[in-house]
């Protein structure tokens, strides 16, 4: 596999756990310009995902940057799992619970019932906890420091919203939704709908447009390639 780097590359990247997108893009950049000895180079991401979820991160380099903007344009789809019966601040396990609720009433048909509140067109508010600039900083800056701030909501579209596997008080989902959908935002919401509360507790994008994350490279066997085209 020959790569072009600086003329641009697209590349689909497995995004581990505990790595901000970032972290991932400053990696590829660094590793790329020690072995190729660049002064530069061009590498940023089109998407960002938490550091606690996984998958599909699709990240630019050379003259493909400039297709970012095209590319975080494009719908996605996660699967993940939620836990109901607890809330957090940040709507997901970056945080400590904030609230509690007893799920031993909830019925599969109430279930269904929040599930199709959140098909179509919907106005979302984002989680506070997020890296949306609020005056020139981001709101989980304010978040840590314990600053209300007024999150304005967006319109976003949820195309579809299925609940895989029940065994309450875990719910395993799939979601497809467009570009600026804030999977946590979309679980506490649910949480909320039931009169109770939910929050994420894992999460995996597995596609962006046509990308799929089944067409991706771990962080190591993307070094692997790489090394192996140097010395073959």
């Amino acid at each position: 596999m020959a790569f072009s780097f600086e003329e641009g590359e697209l590349l689909l990247i497995d995004k581990p756990i505990e790595w901000t997108s970032f972290d991932a893009v400053n990696f590829i950049r660094s590793f790329l310009k020690h072995c190729f000895k660049l002064k530069k180079l061009k590498v940023g991401h089109a998407g960002t995902l938490d550091p606690l979820a996984t998958g599909l991160l699709l990240v630019c380099t050379g003259k493909k940057t400039k297709t970012i903007q095209d590319l975080q344009n494009m719908d996605k789809t996660y699967t993940g799992t939620m836990l109901l019966g607890q809330t957090t601040p940040s709507f997901d396990l970056e945080s400590e619970p904030d609230g509690y609720f007893s799920t031993e009433n909830i019925t599969f048909e109430e279930l269904e019932t929040a599930r199709t509140k959140f098909i179509g067109a919907i106005e979302q508010i984002p989680p506070i906890y997020s890296a949306i600039k609020i005056d020139g900083k981001r709101a989980f800056l304010y978040a840590r420091k314990n600053q209300d701030v007024n999150m304005i909501a967006r319109k976003i579209t949820i195309y579809d919203f299925e609940l895989t596997a029940i065994n309450i008080p875990v719910i395993e989902f799939k979601v497809s939704c467009s570009k600026g959908t804030y999977i946590r935002s979309l679980v506490n919401d649910f949480g909320a709908a039931l009169n109770n509360g939910a929050c994420l507790t894992s999460l995996r994008r597995t596609h962006i447009g046509a990308y799929s994350v089944e067409d991706s490279f771990t962080i190591d066997k993307f070094r692997e390639l790489v090394l192996h085209e140097l010395n073959p």
